[in-house]
């Protein structure tokens, strides 16, 4: 049986990308508060594996988490992408006529703007889960509270779900990236299928420098799908750049690495996996 650690409580979005992700097999959830402590699972027991969400489509990057894995010592093993759906429900009890406030995580709320924005008497409560949310209205009976979450966790906590698919964009995807320790990871993947990787490295401030880079990566033919850059705390104007690349064939992507190595400060390869 396999340990994951996710964020969020039973039938949040996490769970339901997990089960896909280990789909038919055996696993157990390790619900956390935070992703801090996803990653404090992983040191604690190096044969847990982290479950993360990584990019919305609308929301956008969660920066944050970009920072946890560069300095967790773990590697990505996998992706899963998922079509987020949200629900509003409340308790049996309650009806559109009888609820005052809706709470859920502040990206749900986000990804909702539009259909609150047509309920202005429901005040918007932010919460740290989707599926918490439901959960702790269930558990403490808060007449009068709404939640927003995946229809999942609703029937999952004995919520009536009063209108389901109220996000404002229906092509609104997250992807997830599974996290292992590193003496694990060979366990988890196959580098012969592997045809994507996420680096990360810095620059030396100096002109082109970054399309000096671009420039190898497409000689050798290697396809960047994502490029993303967080500020370096305490080096004014110096940044890190986390790179996803796509490849087809294996020995090209490492000779492209080897090229790209003394152009770039601190390159690391934060995983190398199976694109799903």
């Amino acid at each position: 049986m396999k340990r994951i650690a996710i964020q969020g409580e039973l039938g949040s979005f996490h769970d339901i990308a997990a089960h896909q992700y280990f789909e038919g097999e055996q696993i157990q959830l390790i619900c956390c508060a935070t992703f801090e402590q996803v990653f404090e699972q992983i040191r604690r027991d190096p044969t847990v594996i982290g479950m993360l969400a990584i990019e919305n489509t609308i929301a956008g990057s969660l920066l944050h988490n970009y920072e946890l894995l560069r300095d967790s010592g773990t590697t990505i093993v996998g992706e899963q992408r998922l079509h987020i759906e949200h629900a509003i429900c409340c308790l049996p009890e309650d009806s559109w006529e009888t609820i005052t406030e809706v709470h859920s995580h502040p990206v749900a709320l986000m990804q909702c703007r539009g259909f609150l924005s047509n309920h202005p008497d429901l005040k918007a409560v932010e919460a740290e889960d989707t599926a918490g949310a439901a959960e702790f209205i269930k558990r403490h009976q808060c007449r009068g509270w709404a939640a927003i979450c995946n229809r999942v966790a609703a029937e999952m906590y004995g919520m009536k779900i009063l209108e389901n698919q109220i996000e404002d964009n229906k092509h609104n995807f997250t992807r997830f990236l599974i996290v292992s320790n590193l003496r694990k990871a060979d366990f988890l993947r196959s580098l012969e299928k592997a045809n994507k990787a996420s680096l990360v490295f810095s620059l030396p401030h100096e002109e082109g420098s970054l399309s000096k880079i671009l420039t190898i990566l497409s000689f050798y033919s290697i396809n960047l799908t994502k490029i993303q850059s967080l500020p370096i705390i305490g080096h004014e104007w110096e940044y890190l750049f986390y790179v996803d690349v796509t490849y087809n064939n294996l020995t090209r992507y490492r000779q492209s690495i080897d090229a790209i190595a003394p152009l770039t400060k601190e390159l690391k390869i934060l995983g190398e996996y199976e694109q799903h």
